[in-house]
């Protein structure tokens, strides 16, 4: 019997609380989870890959059956080939992110039909969340260690430094 090998593909800058829950959850869905922090061409980065690899590997230490790769500058669908991966999940906070991720899975059907796309509807309290609020919210100097893991919300403290004194 084969292996079910999935794919969390994300930029996950910053990882969230939310992503971790997803994280976790796929876990225990799959015999491997591979999390891959990947690029959006459309985002501008707070931190580098081997940043976001280190604070996912933080919080997931525990799990063994959980890789967290670079997935930088390649297509998931190839990522998932590498890895012999057959499920790609994604995670959906609400209905906004329904067209979104619609439209990523039918591509990715596309580029590779043997794939298939799970979705995961996050947690209640992590449906309005998204990496980009949390960004603002910690640059008017709003506490986010909530939402965020303790060493991220600490990470994003250091390189907004004084950029909150000058809102």
């Amino acid at each position: 019997m084969t292996d079910k090998i999935a794919i969390y593909a994300g930029s996950f800058d910053p990882v969230t609380n939310g992503h971790i829950e997803i994280i976790k959850r796929s876990a225990k869905m799959f015999d491997k989870l591979i999390v891959a922090t990947m690029t959006n061409t459309s985002k501008k980065y707070m931190f580098s890959y081997e940043e976001k690899k280190s604070f996912i590997q933080e919080e997931i230490k525990n799990i063994s059956n959980v890789e967290v790769v670079d997935g930088k500058s390649q297509l998931t669908t190839e990522l998932a080939n590498e890895y012999k991966a057959q499920f790609l999940v994604r995670s959906m906070r609400n209905s906004d992110d329904f067209g979104y991720e619609s439209g990523i899975s039918s591509v990715n059907k596309i580029l590779d039909p043997d794939i298939e796309t799970v979705f995961l509807i996050a947690d209640q309290k992590y449906a309005n969340i998204s990496s980009s609020m949390i960004k603002e919210v910690a640059l008017f100097g709003a506490d986010i260690s909530e939402l965020v893991p303790t060493k991220v919300a600490e990470q994003i403290k250091i390189k907004l430094g004084d950029k909150t004194n000058e809102i």
